[in-house]
């Protein structure tokens, strides 16, 4: 076995993990090129290749495996940098992207606009067919009426085509019978139908997900293509795999024919490594994890060792923004990262993020001309980052740029530049808190019960007082934080669902019915294991899950299955039981004298890549007292004196070495601020495990 690269190309940084085949990771990072995505990775490839001793040429000819993630799909979603889609829809139903599903955050603000829907009204072609919900044509398929739609789409130029027709998940025949005719008509067009996308109940998620994947497949087919082609180029001839929103890897093939899959995709890997740290450490399977970018701050959560997963991510904001529609692992993004800008609202009141500065120009004191100040602004301020050390220093900071910009800040609120820093660092951090409460107390989980695992290139910066505010007592900041979602991909696994609805209730199950369903979707899994060679015959199993909720209630929770089909009214009750327990986990209470509904059901199919992960990963250790620091700096915590804080190397600590705050110390891609009062120690694997309190 050779070397494994995994690739996370951020809005701000491309992150490059190498593992060698002692399972040791070396870091690469650069900036994220956008206009060429594969400029900027192999210039992380190579500083990997450096810290490995070679040449890019030559790790790449001894390199096994390449997974590759990236935030293009969630970036051209979130700014419509999409191609030009059109909407096809049973006669009746234009207005299904429009309306939504009518929520508001606050249903009394009426300053806001109503937002616009992902495809404009004016792009959506009604078709004269109607299925019912048995599944009967109750109006037959008008094929002249579609020739006709057809003819305009090609006249007006259109590059994409999603094709959602009511009840196609009862009876696909329509949706099928568009789809030739879109082929014989527009030829090259590509085009997504909704009932082989996500066969769901709720027709604005199908309808959501069907618009959003088609819209992406004229730019991801060429940005995949085209990276497979570089790599080729470049003379790599092994497997590449891409990350999925799963939390699994998958083919390059499967994702040019569906790659809304590849939205999140990169986040949707922080939970994995999450995971795999918190079990490294014997700190337990429940676990929140926090990824702190240079765009946006991630969070999410791992229950009993299982990734959580939801159809309810949203690209730029609940109700206003676009719903994916597909299962996905939840991982929630605010606009909080190292690059999110400070600034004053109309009120005099200070805010930061949503916008951030990115990569180019980037922070002020990145020295490529940016101006506004941001939170990375503000850590240079308080003394937090050396300016030599930056990226190894691969990067020298601009220190008196920073200053400037947060003196347009401090200007206005009328207070010096480094508290005017800190209360950037504070307000930060109160969304990141906020954040991570959304996801845990509001849906009925306490953080006091879970390990907070942090990562990203600005997770070092304030994750103590984010524990300490939630009163988090286990916090794990692996050594590769700053690639967290990189090296997430090397303990993923391949991972493909297949979705199908069937509605029915415990007190009236549909058992034949559901174990036709449980077989369809277990007869489609093996033959796309049988494309997978016999290697992953034996590395293989299959999951099955139920969307599951109170009858009358509006939204189900994911609930596994502990069989592959049911054969006695025992195995109903055992459903019934396992919902009752996940519905007790996430509300705190559960009603036994209510039937269970079953909406939709699910199997996954999960293929081993990775060697599995124990709490015995590290050697023992032994406490140490730290060592001497290279050198102190002046640093600001909160107050208006500076405070003598130690600075430690990286390399100069070994497992066992306890560091008391205040004292910083520098990994060459992320910095570690440990707060007064607080503590870290360098585990068994090199990870530093922090004591609060």
């Amino acid at each position: 076995m050779g070397f494994r690269i995994s690739v996370d190309t951020g809005g701000t940084f491309t992150d490059i993990v190498v593992m060698d085949e002692s399972g040791r990771q070396t870091i690469g990072k650069a900036l994220t090129t956008k206009e060429r995505i594969f400029r900027g990775m192999s210039e992380a490839i190579e500083v990997a290749a450096r810290e490995l001793g070679l040449t890019m040429k030559g790790l790449l000819d001894q390199t096994d495996l390449l997974i590759y993630g990236t935030t293009r799909a969630t970036n051209a979603i979130v700014t419509r940098n999409v191609a030009k889609t059109a909407f096809l829809t049973t006669m009746g139903f234009p207005d299904t992207l429009v309306l939504k599903e009518g929520g508001k955050v606050n249903p009394h603000d009426f300053t806001q606009d109503y937002p616009e829907p992902y495809i404009p009204r004016r792009y959506t072609f009604e078709i004269e067919e109607r299925m019912s919900a048995e599944g009967t044509a109750s109006v037959p398929f008008n094929e002249a009426q579609a020739r006709s739609v057809l003819e305009v789409l090609k006249a007006r130029g259109f590059e994409a085509v999603a094709v959602c027709f009511l009840w196609s998940i009862a009876n696909p025949d329509h949706e099928l019978r568009m789809g030739e005719l879109i082929n014989e008509m527009l030829p090259g067009v590509p085009f997504t139908l909704s009932h082989k996308l996500v066969p769901i109940v709720r027709e604005y998620r199908r309808a959501s997900a069907t618009a959003i994947d088609a819209s992406l497949k004229p730019l991801m087919q060429d940005h995949l293509r085209g990276l497979e082609a570089d790599l080729r180029a470049t003379g790599y001839r092994n497997d590449i795999l891409v990350s999925t929103s799963v939390g699994g890897v998958m083919l390059v093939d499967e994702l040019v024919d569906a790659p809304i899959h590849t939205a999140k995709s990169g986040p949707a890997m922080a939970p994995v490594a999450a995971l795999t740290y918190s079990t490294i450490e014997n700190l337990g399977d429940n676990v929140i994890v926090c990824d702190t970018g240079g765009t946006t701050f991630d969070v999410g959560l791992v229950r009993d060792g299982r990734l959580t997963y939801s159809r309810d991510t949203w690209l730029g904001g609940q109700w206003t923004g676009h719903l994916l529609g597909i299962s996905s692992v939840d991982v929630r993004s605010i606009g909080a990262g190292g690059g999110s800008i400070a600034w004053i609202d109309e009120g005099g009141l200070m805010r930061v993020g949503p916008q951030s500065a990115g990569a180019d120009p980037g922070p002020a004191c990145y020295g490529r001309g940016g101006t506004q100040p941001t939170v990375s602004d503000a850590a240079c301020v308080l003394g937090y980052f050396d300016p030599a050390f930056f990226l190894g220093g691969r990067m020298t900071l601009d220190t008196e740029a920073a200053r400037r910009a947060i003196g347009t800040v401090a200007e206005r609120i009328g207070r010096p530049i480094e508290e005017t820093a800190w209360n950037i660092l504070n307000l930060a951090t109160e969304l990141m808190i906020k954040a991570i409460q959304e996801i845990t107390i509001a849906e009925g989980v306490n953080p006091r019960e879970s390990t907070i695992v942090a990562g990203g290139g600005a997770a070092g910066i304030n994750i103590l007082p984010i524990a300490q505010e939630l009163g988090c007592e286990r916090l794990v900041l692996p050594k590769v934080a700053s690639a967290l979602s990189a090296s997430g991909m090397q303990f993923a696994d391949i991972v493909k669902e297949e979705t199908a609805s069937l509605v029915t209730t415990s007190d009236r199950f549909n058992l034949e019915g559901v174990n036709r369903v449980l077989s369809t979707l277990e007869r489609k899994l093996k033959e796309f294991l049988a494309t997978l060679g016999p290697r992953a015959q034996a590395a293989h199993r299959i999951e099955f899950l139920t969307e599951a909720r109170y009858l009358a209630q509006v939204w189900e929770l994911e609930t596994p299955l502990e069989f592959s089909r049911f054969a006695t009214e025992a195995d109903v009750e055992g459903l019934v039981e396992s919902f009752h327990k996940v519905h007790e986990r996430v509300f705190a209470m559960r009603d036994e004298g209510s039937p269970v509904e079953c909406v939709n059901w699910k199997a996954r199919l999960i293929v081993k890549l990775a060697p599995e992960v124990t709490g015995e990963a590290g050697p023992a250790i032994t406490a140490l007292a730290a060592p001497t620091p290279s050198t102190t700096r002046s640093c600001y915590f909160g107050g208006t004196t500076p405070v003598p804080t130690p600075i430690y190397k990286s390399g100069d600590l070994k497992p066992g070495y306890k560091i008391v705050g205040p004292a910083i110390v520098e990994e060459p891609t992320t910095t570690l601020v440990v707060f007064p009062q607080t503590s870290t120690t360098v585990s068994g694997v090199g990870n530093y495990v922090f004591g609060i309190g």
